[in-house]
């Protein structure tokens, strides 16, 4: 059994490796097509919302209530609130759904 953790942390370890280092040996010099600089400007973003959108939802009693957070935080962040005030008003709207549903 303690053989087999350790061959899985090794294969752990040489994969994400992998993952890194491939590209840097792949790619010489600065990437000059304009879709895939976009692309690769997107990922980090798209990778935390897809992360991040459905834990807002999920984490509520009420998912209802998550939904309503979700939506009034972006219509906040759309007309110029700061994080924090954005933070503290999707925080607001889940307590007071969650003390009404």
């Amino acid at each position: 059994m303690r053989g087999n953790i350790i061959i899985y942390i090794l294969l752990a370890i040489v994969t994400t490796n992998f993952i890194r280092v491939l590209p840097m040996v792949l790619i010489k010099g600065r990437i000059k097509n304009r879709f895939v600089r976009s692309f690769l400007y997107y990922v980090p973003y798209v990778t935390l919302a897809v992360m991040t959108f459905p834990a807002i939802v999920e984490a509520t009693e009420n998912p209802l209530a998550g939904v309503v957070a979700l939506l009034a935080g972006i219509v906040a962040a759309w007309f110029g609130m700061g994080l924090f005030p954005v933070a503290v008003l999707c925080c607001v709207i889940v307590y007071a759904m969650e003390c009404v549903l």
